[in-house]
């Protein structure tokens, strides 16, 4: 793959990359090897740490921290914007360089990709349904790369310089706005919903967004997308690919994913696999031994009788509902944080029928309080490890303790991850018999 690469290829070009995390510092070194002049810009004057530090600055990247200024911009010929930077508010320093080239990473890095992309976004399930695609591909002997808005950038993959058979690719709406060449030979759509509308202007932005993916593919490639969504996308010319329409099947009864949404998962992990040679023989053995994520319906064990489930990955109410509904005993659910958007009143025959009790924690109580007062039993506590003990203490045998939250953590938490990992630790410290919780 580095014959693709060659260190003059940007000499004489100045980049700009706005955002110093993961992938942010991935573009910029990717950049630098190029032959680039780079100016890595962030306004917190604390991002990265003094190794990463001195790794950029060995590279010849200049890293500029604190409020943009529209002459850090001056004379950019690419400027690369890091995902959840909108573009629109970047206006005012862009008029600095009107003529540069502006993109995302996952555009930058996709340039100087030789193996075919497997690329695959969505609403919910990406991380999970991408990590399966992998696993399938891999036990099908299969050499692959999976990353993107998963783990490790493109760019750095890119700069690894160790080519593989397919690159599998987790993409995000926010890195899909941005691109202009993206080809993948395989795209997928796994499902829509509402979700970040506190970043894009609306649903509609946000669907222009993720079919964005689709864009620059051709009639050689293939678009797997979901039934239901047909209607919707058969009158819109998003893309030349052929496409394929999935739904939930049976076609893997041994697996360890719950719920029928995950049936939808697997079956359109297959169906993107099988572009790439793979038997539905050999894919039924993948799916058989591939287990769930941490913080996706992820089983944490049993206590007093329940059963506790961290699905703290579930930041939209589309995948609170998944989560319910894969389960057939009494979900006492942990619910709240930064709420980004979505129906909540929508779920209310679902959550008469199946939701025992909601624990509210942390932020916006009102917005569910306001969509449930009268419909369930509900309390609210301004901590996780509150609202897990009173729903320990009001549980009873067969119960499902749910984190399924429907939003952001950024009210309590710095991601999903730690709100997840604090879950496990309120559930460990939790007494095993049931008179011990009075």
């Amino acid at each position: 793959m580095l014959a693709l690469l060659h260190g003059n290829q940007l000499a004489g070009h100045q980049a700009v990359v706005v955002g110093a995390a993961v992938s942010g510092v991935a573009a910029a070194r990717l950049l630098a090897a190029l032959g680039a002049s780079v100016r890595l810009l962030d306004r917190n004057p604390e991002a990265l740490d003094e190794t990463c530090r001195a790794d950029l600055a060995s590279r010849g990247v200049r890293l500029v921290l604190g409020p943009h200024k529209a002459e850090y911009f001056q004379g950019a010929q690419i400027v690369v914007l890091s995902p959840g930077v909108p573009l629109a508010k970047m206006a005012p320093y862009l008029a600095a360089c009107p003529d540069a080239q502006v993109l995302s990473e996952l555009e930058l890095a996709s340039w100087f990709v030789s193996e075919p992309i497997l690329a695959l976004t969505g609403t919910n399930g990406k991380t999970t349904t991408v990590s399966l695609i992998g696993h399938i591909l891999e036990s099908a002997g299969r050499k692959v790369f999976v990353g993107g808005n998963i783990g490790t950038p493109l760019s750095e993959h890119v700069l690894s310089g160790q080519p593989g058979d397919v690159v599998v690719l987790e993409v995000s709406s926010f890195q899909l706005q941005n691109v202009h060449s993206f080809h993948p030979k395989v795209g997928v759509l796994l499902n829509f919903s509402a979700n970040h509308l506190d970043f894009h202007a609306d649903l509609e932005e946000y669907l222009q967004a993720k079919l964005k993916l689709f864009a620059r593919m051709n009639d050689k490639d293939l678009a797997v997308l979901p039934l239901e969504m047909k209607d919707e996308l058969q009158g819109r010319g998003f893309t030349k690919a052929r496409r394929v329409y999935f739904t939930p099947t049976e076609r893997f009864p041994d697996n360890f994913l719950p719920g029928g949404h995950n049936k939808g998962n697997m079956e359109a992990a297959w169906l993107a696999c099988k572009a790439f040679g793979v038997s539905e023989d050999q894919a039924r053995a993948a799916v058989a031994t591939f287990k769930p994520l941490a913080h996706r319906l992820e089983p944490l064990g049993e206590k007093g009788g329940m059963l506790f489930v961290d699905d703290s990955k579930a930041t939209t109410v589309t995948a609170m509902r998944a989560a319910i509904e894969s389960f057939d005993r009494p979900v006492r659910l942990l619910a709240g944080g930064v709420f980004k958007g979505g129906d909540l009143e929508g779920l209310i025959p679902l959550v008469k029928a199946k939701v025992a009790q909601v624990g509210l924690f942390g932020a916006n109580r009102e917005i569910f309080e306001g969509a449930w007062t009268g419909v369930v039993p509900m309390f609210w506590e301004p901590t996780l490890e509150g609202a897990v003990t009173r729903l320990y203490l009001d549980g009873n045998p067969g119960d499902v303790i749910l984190l399924s939250p429907a939003t952001a953590s950024f009210d309590l938490y710095a991601g999903y991850k730690e709100r997840g990992q604090d879950f496990a630790r309120i559930v460990a410290g939790l007494p095993e018999d049931r008179e011990a919780r009075q």
